[in-house]
């Protein structure tokens, strides 16, 4: 496939480009300064582009198959609106080329109370989550809310507490619930489980918890 990745400088979109060009897919990493990506590869393109711009993003995402985001804020501010502008901008471009496959990441706390979660989680370790970073999470609702009225066919992620540990595939999903027990993930299973809801029926129009 060809991918359009953004977010591709953070540590979660390093792991996406990496694993996407070992898979054998061509790679348009869009990024603000091209000098956080060193990777290099034939089959990688870096384009420096404003991805708050619709009109400066559009043209790279011709004949592309797929969108993956992995934007967040480099460091939490209260007020933030960095991935709700992004992905306004990121589904105009889209439509606009008629790219209809995304999947992006928010995170645990957005959603709902899984029916399971320990009570420590749901009275004690989610409301201070979301006290702490209200405003992230605010973000990243209104993020999705964008995401799913946008007739797309969208996956969007919600990891909980991110690792730099490696891949290794022995992750679980949450079909539009947390994983119980599941308060971890390494970044490089988070972009593995990423790239293989890309070709996955099963999983358009899904959001998924995910964890060990």
């Amino acid at each position: 496939m060809k991918l359009v990745v953004f977010g591709a400088t953070g540590g979660t979109g390093r792991c996406i480009v990496e694993q996407a060009l070992t898979s054998g897919h061509d790679v348009v990493a869009i990024v603000r300064d091209p000098e956080g990506l060193p990777l290099s590869h034939e089959r990688q393109r870096v384009v420096r582009a404003d991805v708050f711009q619709s009109a400066e993003i559009v043209s790279r995402m011709a004949g592309a198959d797929a969108v993956l985001s992995a934007l967040g804020p480099h460091t939490y501010r209260a007020g933030t609106t960095v991935c709700s502008r992004a992905i306004q901008s990121i589904l105009g471009a889209m439509r606009e080329m008629g790219v209809r496959r995304l999947a992006c990441v928010s995170a645990a706390p957005v959603g709902p109370v899984g029916k399971e979660d320990t009570l420590l989680y749901r009275y004690v370790a989610r409301p201070l989550l979301r006290a702490v970073f209200k405003g992230l999470y605010e973000d990243l609702a209104l993020m999705e809310g964008e995401v799913c009225r946008s007739g797309i066919d969208w996956t969007i992620f919600r990891p909980p507490r991110l690792t730099e540990g490696p891949r290794t595939g022995r992750y679980r999903l949450g079909y539009d619930q947390s994983v119980v027990g599941g308060y971890a993930i390494s970044r490089a299973d988070l972009a593995d489980a990423m790239l293989g809801s890309l070709d996955d029926p099963a999983a358009i129009r899904v959001t998924f918890g995910i964890g060990y």
